[in-house]
């Protein structure tokens, strides 16, 4: 829906003790046909109050008192978005934007969000641009029921800790599992939604085995998809073990390539176990299949792992690399590609994460020092398979996705892979953030959808 850019001014509340006389821009009430002088409804994000409108000459202003805007979390000079419903009578203004995020530290005042502060600078500042307002909150700050949420948000160069009230869209930057399965966190998503029509973005980490077998249900994705199970039984492990001679075993709720284990069948039928670690990999070797999955038997049962086969991707100095496409929802909320990366293993590493010393490279620079025909054409096949992967995961999986960081492979054929799908793409200070104070594309791109999403879309 189209809407109007217009400035708040604050007011002193002897004007208007209630908040419940507001003065508007004649301009504005004139190409909304808002009435003056009659009672209205005046809504931002889940709050609402009953106004009466009187016209203003001041142009592109809007004129509320110090309690309200005080009430609300909103500061003389915020520029928002303004639409008019007849049919109810209600004037909106907004979007209002809530992150959820793993914690605060409340004794770093100028870096309350640790690693992820410059990301939620960078946000804020994303939002102003796009005439909407964000604030920053955790777990702690909800209730099972909440109707307004006490949250942090820059301004003055200053992190400011307000109320607000439940925000039109809320991000989910939980990076733990743990924390976002809390009974208090799924109940007031469900209030939230059920309540207040609030759109909440990547609500959940995703499950490796859940991922594959929604995929799976698409079949124009087929040809992504190794083959690949939730892990049972020996029976399973011997079944794959003969069919390829190299298999992955990986936690199906892990990260950062923690806990994954290589099994390489040699050609003495005896195995090798490659375990993964901070400082390269361990290696065991066995037998027969029998005695390493006594071996590992602990591992596996404690934790659930997915049984995957093992792929010939392309190197780089002997060295595995895969890529990394964020896929984002966009302006018009379609699928597009945001940026894709090449991720070069570190040396004694069989997963590319940064985490574990990979390297970054750009896509072209990759597949250009693979030196192999196979990489012809690899950056177009990938930009297509991410973008349909993200199609089918929109399609296939409960909840609302808003980015996804999509890991595909490229093999000796020159056949791309899924490798797996990652819910919570990086937002720390690690990350390439832009300089000279520019807003990175994913930022922006993520403030335009959520601005569509919550149907303010088009600024006059």
């Amino acid at each position: 829906m189209d809407s109007t850019k217009v400035k708040l001014q604050i007011q002193n509340a002897n004007n208007s003790p209630d908040g419940s006389t507001l003065q508007l821009s004649e301009t504005i009430a004139e190409k909304w046909a808002i009435p003056f002088h009659e009672p209205l409804t005046l809504c931002f994000g889940s709050a609402s109050q009953e106004v009466m409108v009187e016209p203003s000459s001041e142009d592109g202003v809007l004129f509320i008192c110090a309690s309200l805007a005080s009430q609300w979390g909103l500061t003389h000079g915020d520029e928002l978005c303004l639409q008019y419903k007849s049919d109810s009578q209600t004037i909106q203004i907004g979007p209002l934007i809530g992150v959820m995020l793993k914690r605060i530290y409340r004794k770093m005042p100028h870096k309350p969000f640790g690693v992820n502060t410059a990301f939620c600078r960078e946000l804020t500042e994303a939002c102003r641009q796009h005439c909407s307002i964000v604030y920053f909150f955790t777990h702690e700050d909800i209730q099972s029921q909440s109707v307004s949420i006490k949250g942090w948000h820059y301004k003055g160069n200053k992190w400011i800790r307000s109320s607000f009230p439940v925000p039109n869209v809320i991000y989910n930057r939980v990076t733990s599992r743990k924390l976002e399965n809390r009974v208090n966190v799924r109940q007031f998503i469900k209030y939230a939604r059920s309540r207040y029509n609030v759109v909440f973005f990547n609500e959940k980490y995703l499950n490796k085995t859940e991922v594959f077998n929604a995929l799976n249900k698409e079949p124009e994705l087929h040809a992504y998809l190794p083959e690949s199970y939730r892990l049972h039984n020996f029976q399973q492990l011997e079944s794959m073990c003969r069919k390829y001679d190299v298999v992955f075993l990986k936690p199906t709720c892990g990260s950062l390539g923690k806990g994954i284990i290589r099994i390489q069948r040699n050609s003495n039928q005896t195995y090798t176990c490659y375990f993964n670690s901070m400082n390269g990999y361990r290696t065991q070797w066995f037998v027969s299949l029998e005695k390493l999955y006594k071996a590992i038997y602990g591992k596996v049962k404690k934790s659930n792992y997915q049984i995957q086969q093992g792929l010939k991707l392309l190197t780089v100095n002997r060295r595995p690399v895969d890529f990394r496409a964020l896929v984002q929802r966009g302006e018009t909320g379609q699928w597009g590609i945001t940026s894709i990366v090449a991720r070069i293993a570190a040396t004694n590493q069989f997963v590319s994460n940064q985490a574990r010393g990979g390297t970054i490279s750009t896509v072209k620079a990759a597949l250009s020092r693979t030196g192999t025909s196979a990489a012809s054409g690899g950056l177009t096949k990938l930009r297509r398979a991410a973008v349909q992967i993200a199609e089918g995961i929109g399609a296939q999986m409960s909840g609302h996705f808003a980015e996804l960081g999509i890991d595909l492979g490229i093999d000796s054929q020159g056949r791309v892979w899924l490798i797996e799908v990652n819910s919570k793409p990086s937002k720390d200070d690690k990350a390439p953030l832009s300089t000279e104070g520019k807003i990175r594309p994913s930022v922006k791109k993520f403030v335009q959808y959520a601005n569509f999403s919550s149907n303010f879309t088009e600024l006059d």
